[in-house]
């Protein structure tokens, strides 16, 4: 969190002199941008305590983990200003709450396609979690070829006074999955290099083999557990 926070006065604070009103009132955006992101930090937390939770449940009950790895990251500084001023927003601590939804976000790596929507599940159940939004680019991929499943959930972390709600973008992919994504990222969004529809086409055809992968895994997976039941 350190590392993100690091630059945000530069962002904010023009290289001109202030009046102390104006310097005050900066000081104070900064103030309550820190503390905003110290409260998306812990949302980051407490949903990454419920995942490891329920990996090491199933894990007992199945002998298996299906969640392979856990990442997170809290949104940049210059990537909140940049997105606030492309919807036309003022830089403020309520401007983003409500009108921002991955400042927090969570990549839940699984092993199989159904371990996807089985921690999916089984998180959305829990009674402190609200569902905000749901994209499932697993059945309906993007046209690049993107595979994910995507959920906007509402936590709320337990201050020294106080219940506040906080929203969590949580990714859940296959490791196929992502390592296409994280691949074709590293590739299309090189500098200074225009990516020409034909290679477009081509990692479209490699996001194919990709879904296949999964499907021959998971395939693979029935027939062993099928096989470990008739025994």
């Amino acid at each position: 969190m350190e590392n993100t926070m690091d630059n945000i006065e530069n962002l904010l604070v023009p290289q001109m002199e202030l009046s102390d009103k104006a310097a005050e009132k900066i000081l104070t955006q900064l103030k309550n941008f820190r503390m905003l992101m110290s409260y998306y930090n812990c949302a980051i937390m407490e949903v990454q305590t419920k995942l490891n939770v329920l990996n090491e449940e199933y894990s007992l009950q199945h002998d298996r983990n299906p969640i392979e790895s856990i990442k997170s990251r809290l949104k940049e500084p210059q990537s909140i200003l940049n997105k606030l001023e492309r919807k036309g927003l003022p830089f403020s601590v309520k401007a983003i709450e409500e009108n921002l939804n991955d400042i927090a976000g969570i990549r839940v790596i699984c092993s199989f396609p159904e371990d996807v929507y089985t921690i999916a599940d089984a998180l959305l159940k829990q009674d402190d979690i609200k569902l905000i939004k749901q994209k499932d680019y697993i059945m309906t991929p993007k046209p690049n070829g993107y595979r994910s499943l995507h959920l906007i959930v509402e936590i709320p972390i337990f201050l020294a006074n106080e219940k506040k709600p906080m929203k969590v973008e949580v990714q859940l992919r296959t490791i196929a999955m992502d390592c296409w994504a994280s691949l074709e990222h590293k590739l299309k969004y090189k500098k200074d290099f225009d990516f020409t529809a034909e290679m477009q086409d081509e990692l479209f055809q490699c996001a194919v083999i990709s879904a296949r992968l999964d499907a021959k895994m998971d395939a693979i997976r029935k027939k062993v557990y099928e096989n470990n039941d008739k025994k």
